[in-house]
């Protein structure tokens, strides 16, 4: 047990990365990670896509960058050029490169509109039970990860360049490699914070 919390407590975000390449068997161990994870129904939603083309990579990043414009535009923000820049050659340049979606094709269909907007609410929490899979597996394997959301925001976008099906909803981009920085641990929140002990009396 002490050594999982060693992971969770030790394991960042990592944005820079060596240029030293990963093995194909270690990406497919953090992926095989993220399929352990569990999921509501045994649904197992999850459907990951591992971007190995330079030229659909360039792609990518370049069309979501110029969607981030167009939403910072449209809120009335001035757009930061060199964090344009920047954001668009992570997904250029990180040595493993992973979009996570979810699939609707094997969820329990139901017969009223209600109940399959919750069915869809929970293969999108059953996908980021897989990614935290991932995440850890990445950090326990020696290797730096970041979870971007940005393919929520353009999921139109990205099913166009990487022709995705209608079915699978694009969700993330994970960018993996072997850690060039060494990130300080955020201020998280305490349990009194974002737990009610009340609830369960005193015994806590």
């Amino acid at each position: 047990m002490s050594n999982l919390f060693e992971v969770l407590k030790q394991r960042r975000s990592v944005r820079k990365f060596l240029s030293k390449p990963v093995s194909k068997e270690l990406v497919l161990t953090v992926l095989e990670a993220a399929g352990w994870a569990p999921s509501a129904h045994n649904s197992q939603p999850w459907r990951f896509i591992v971007i190995d083309n330079p030229t659909i990579r360039r792609e990518l990043a370049e069309k979501m960058a110029n969607a981030w414009i167009i939403d910072m535009t449209k809120d009335g923000c001035t757009v930061d050029e060199p964090k344009r820049i920047e954001r668009k050659e992570r997904f250029i340049t990180a040595p493993v490169l992973i979009l996570a979606c979810t699939t609707l094709k094997d969820l329990i269909q139901f017969g009223d509109e209600e109940r399959q907007r919750i069915e869809r609410d929970l293969a999108v929490e059953s996908l980021g039970a897989g990614l935290e899979n991932l995440l850890l597996a990445a950090h326990a394997s020696g290797l730096g990860a970041c979870w971007y959301c940005a393919p929520a925001f353009c999921k139109e976008i990205v099913r166009e360049v990487l022709k995705i099906p209608d079915e699978v909803e694009p969700a993330a981009l994970i960018v993996i490699g072997y850690p060039a920085e060494s990130p300080l641990m955020p201020i998280k929140k305490s349990v009194s914070e974002f737990c009610d002990l009340d609830v369960w009396g005193s015994s806590y």
